[in-house]
């Protein structure tokens, strides 16, 4: 069975054979019940479910805190259910965390706060980048971050340094956004 790595945590991949509708209310119901262990309720907590749950979409989790916004979101599985469940552990994992003191409310904070305009961010980072507003494939956006980073790179003829930072920082947007 296939292995996950985020955030410091490993876990085995699950992938729904069937019931995949049911599978991923399960999921949002079991991240609403992660959350609730830290005082979260459900008026604080969003979970869009896809309608179509084996469609290759995004799957993401948005919840407010002591006034902040909160966010997490998963793309490298093929079926939103399975991305959904990715999702669910990473923040069963993290709340645990939490719980048992290995990491600080701080700390927490700091890994899933975002920024109230965060898509508009990701939508001027892929306009930076030069990539289509769909483009969710990580080697296509490393490959034009590449070549637009050697071209401005402050060592070269054409070098910008703020040019290049601009590059970087929109690089950054879109590697959150899709790991």
């Amino acid at each position: 069975m296939t292995t996950i790595a985020i955030k410091g945590h490993e876990f085995k991949a699950v992938l729904a054979q069937d019931a995949f509708g049911r599978r991923a209310l399960q999921y949002k119901n079991k991240i609403i019940s992660a959350l609730s262990k830290i005082g979260l309720v459900n008026d604080d907590i969003i979970i869009d479910l896809e309608p179509v749950a084996i469609k290759n979409v995004h799957a993401s989790a948005t919840w407010y805190d002591e006034g902040y916004r909160m966010y997490y979101s998963y793309k490298s599985a093929k079926r939103y259910v399975d991305n959904l469940y990715v999702v669910y552990k990473v923040i069963e994992l993290e709340v645990a965390d939490l719980l048992a003191e290995r990491k600080t409310f701080e700390e927490f904070l700091l890994d899933f706060i975002e920024k109230e305009d965060v898509e508009h961010m990701r939508k001027e980072a892929r306009e930076m980048l030069g990539v289509e507003p769909d483009v969710l494939d990580m080697n296509i956006i490393d490959k034009k971050y590449k070549n637009l980073a050697k071209k401005y790179h402050p060592d070269m003829d054409e070098g910008d340094t703020e040019m290049f930072k601009k590059i970087n920082n929109a690089h950054k947007i879109l590697k959150r956004e899709l790991r």
